[in-house]
């Protein structure tokens, strides 16, 4: 009863795949599963044995043998292996057999409907044993299968002992010896067409392994140009090139601006051995965008993929040891400032660098931190200025904020013009600043508001308060100090010139605005004012004959209304600089308020020759220490800076304040 179910379902099933082969290619033809006989070109030299019985994915028609495209892979294999047992396939399409059971190769072909046909040969052909015999063993050899080619004879059954009837190999016959002795892929069909109709012994490669293709690994891609620098000359706006400086050294991007993109990974192909089995290719590296997301940028997934964008606008930094890219306020370089690097800079924004300022070198920016040494010019429009190692040679400029040097500064201009000055040891400096603390410095000149120095040698200071733990001269140079007085005096006198000068121009408005009264109370004028104010807001309407009359009195006020026009421009000018004057005397109080400080002088000890006075200045509102280097070092350096002397002694010790 279970047989008969099987044989019925595989009838139903031949039904169905004829049907659907019939109705593919648009056939009319009776379907016809009868197996042929012996193949008509080249009759068996022996009784054929029995066709193999057919699977169900496999059919034969008189146009020839299909596959179900439904069923392919192992399941067709297996069919295939059992055809190739007794039979052969004649006119085998190899590459599409290959294509239906193992997937390498060109996509199966479809009908103009698009549907799949498997049309693997024309006919299943027995394979007698004695043409079998014909085809001798193969040689294989590091995925490579070599065959020796040769002329064959086939055996007489009317003499078996003689040499044999000339016979000829066939394509179809050997691909199907090859299957049955193992070799089932990568057989080189025209190879062994070539040798067969060539004729001649020789060893052939007739078939060799697929090497598996490797994919392609995930990668990142730039998909913008702001990621790159332009190291081309900066073009002046007069037209010239200023070789000292780039274009464009470190690249700025807008909020949103897409970085990167990832591209995905794509699997490589799969290669076989001989046999058929599977070689795999190597898994492709994946590659992920979120650890190269830095500060400033994040990872957005799209439709169109993978982004690193910009999630504001700013500097482009690239760490080259973590490979993160962020975008900040401060431009990171570690590639250090010279004329091969990044030649002068002139930056919009705060600066970090690693590498050091070479000489020459000019770096303008906001916040400026250097983490090497320094040998040229730094200038900060606003924000810290700090050098972690020395500064050599250069300078430092700071418009409005601190600056503090970690290491040496040597022979180096630093000013803050409204900010600290904070230094470990100075040699050799022209500093200046709104407060300058030093833990050592020699030969150096200092001017500032306040000054704190633990060691000073050979230097000579001004500034309003002064505190040095220890003074002493240095080789040649002097150690001077100067107490800043405010020289108030001519302040006093110009205070009292402008104080004055606003009392007279307020008798003179006071005159001028008693002179425009009296005019204004003349009967005749005052009656044509308080008319002519009511027919300008229309709350008198003239009728005609009172317009004569209103003109004729206009007339006569005329004169009388031009000299009071006159008299109130004189008053509004007198007020005016009695405006003037008293702004400006106030601001002259302001300024005599702000210097009559009290100047001090503090050594706790002195070891060496030291001399200290004191150094009027004006108190105009002006910056007592904002002074260009070489003006700070004449007015300290010279005779003309002496002023009252304070001390002057080899040792001891010195608290002094003015008025004291």
């Amino acid at each position: 009863m279970r047989q008969a179910v099987t044989l019925e379902k595989t009838y139903q099933e031949r039904k169905i795949l004829a049907r659907y082969i019939s109705s593919t290619a648009q056939w009319s033809t009776v379907l016809s599963i009868e197996h042929p006989g012996a193949h008509p070109a080249r009759p068996p030299a022996s009784p054929a044995p029995a066709l193999p019985d057919l699977d169900h994915c496999i059919i034969e028609r008189h146009d020839g043998v299909y596959g179900d495209p439904s069923v392919l892979g192992t399941t067709f294999g297996a069919a295939i292996d059992r055809i190739f047992a007794t039979s052969y396939l004649a006119g085998l399409d190899y590459p599409l057999l290959l294509k239906a059971i193992y997937g390498a190769g060109e996509p199966l072909p479809r009908s103009p409907d698009g549907h799949v046909i498997i049309r693997l040969a024309s006919a299943i052909v027995p394979f007698s044993p004695a043409r079998r015999s014909l085809y001798k063993s193969v040689k294989i050899n590091r995925g490579r299968a070599e065959y020796y080619f040769e002329p064959v004879y086939l055996a007489d059954p009317g003499e078996p002992d003689g040499p044999g009837t000339p016979a000829r190999l066939d394509v179809d016959e050997f691909i199907a010896d090859m299957w049955s002795k193992g070799i089932r892929f990568g057989i080189d069909v025209e190879a062994v067409r070539q040798a067969i109709d060539g004729g001649k012994s020789e060893r052939v490669t007739v078939a060799s392994l697929l090497e598996p293709r490797p994919g392609r690994d995930a990668h990142v891609i730039e998909v913008t140009s702001d990621l790159h620098r332009s190291d081309a000359p900066l073009q002046l706006a007069n037209g010239k090139l200023d070789l000292m400086a780039f274009q464009n050294r470190f690249p700025q991007v807008e909020k949103g601006v897409r970085l990167l993109k990832k591209i995905p990974c794509v699997a490589g192909k799969p290669g076989f051995e001989l046999s058929g089995l599977r070689i795999e290719p190597p898994v492709p590296k994946d590659t992920e965008v979120t650890p190269m997301a830095g500060p400033g940028t994040v990872v957005e997934v799209t439709a169109e993929g993978e982004f690193l964008v910009a999630q504001h606008a700013g500097f482009l930094n690239v760490d080259s040891r973590s490979g993160q890219i962020s975008v900040g306020d401060k431009i990171v370089s570690r590639d250090g400032v010279s004329a091969r690097t990044t030649g002068n800079l002139k930056l919009t924004g705060d600066f970090e660098e690693f590498g050091e300022v070479q000489e020459k070198r000019v770096v303008e920016g906001e916040g400026i931190l250097i983490h090497a040494d320094v040998f040229g010019s730094i200038i900060s429009r606003g924000g810290m200025v700090q050098l972690n190692r020395n500064l050599v040679g250069g300078a430092a400029h700071n418009a409005r904020g601190d600056i503090r040097v970690k290491g040496v500064a040597s022979g180096s201009v630093i000013q803050a013009s409204q900010g600290e000055v904070v230094l470990n040891r100075a040699e050799s400096c022209v500093i200046s600043g709104t407060r300058v603390t030093i833990l050592h410095a020699v030969n150096c000149e200092i001017m500032a508001e306040d000054v704190v120095i633990n060691q000073a040698e050979g230097c000579a200071i001004a500034a309003r308060t002064v505190t040095v733990n220890s003074a002493g001269p240095r080789r040649q140079s002097e150690m001077s100090v100067f107490a800043l007085q405010p020289d108030s005096a001519r302040l006093d006198e110009v205070i009292a010139a402008m104080t004055a000068r606003v009392a007279q121009f307020a008798v003179l408005a006071q005159r001028r605005k008693d002179e425009m009264e009296a005019m204004t109370n003349e009967p005749e004028v005052r009656k044509y004012v308080m008319l002519a104010s009511k027919v300008r807001k229309k709350e008198l309407i003239l009728t005609e004959e009172q317009v004569p009359m209103f003109q004729k009195m206009a007339l006569a006020a005329g004169p009388a209304l031009k000299a009071i026009a006159k008299v109130s421009l004189a008053v509004k000018a007198a007020e005016t600089e009695q405006q003037a004057g008293a702004a400006l005397v106030e601001e002259l109080v302001r300024q005599r308020v702000d210097s009559a400080g009290v100047s001090a002088v503090t050594i706790k000890r002195i070891e060496g020759e030291t001399v200290v006075r004191s150094m009027s200045y004006n108190p105009d509102g002006s910056s007592i220490y904002d002074l260009p280097a070489k003006d700070i070092k004449l007015r300290l350096r010279t005779t003309r800076a002496e002023g009252d002397m304070i001390f002057a002694g080899e040792e001891g010790a010195l608290d002094w304040k003015s008025g004291g």
